[in-house]
């Protein structure tokens, strides 16, 4: 059965969500481990910019493949 628009933006959404949850937490453990120290808000905001980094990738890929899989 083939996935709807909404429940591919759903999954989508979830996806990008516990990501980001888990490389802001995964930021704050190993941080310390190579003696870079930074507040809880600059965690924040270093794994938003890699969280649309890697959005704006997997998007590229995603575009590339799909035309590639045209041909």
């Amino acid at each position: 059965m083939a996935q709807s628009r909404v429940g591919s933006m759903v999954e989508s959404v979830a996806n990008v969500a516990i990501g980001y949850g888990i490389a802001v937490a995964a930021q704050a453990i190993i941080f310390p481990w190579f003696g870079i120290n930074v507040a809880m808000h600059d965690h924040l905001m270093i794994g938003a910019l890699f969280t649309v980094v890697s959005l704006a990738r997997s998007y590229a890929l995603r575009r590339l493949f799909n035309r590639l899989g045209r041909g």
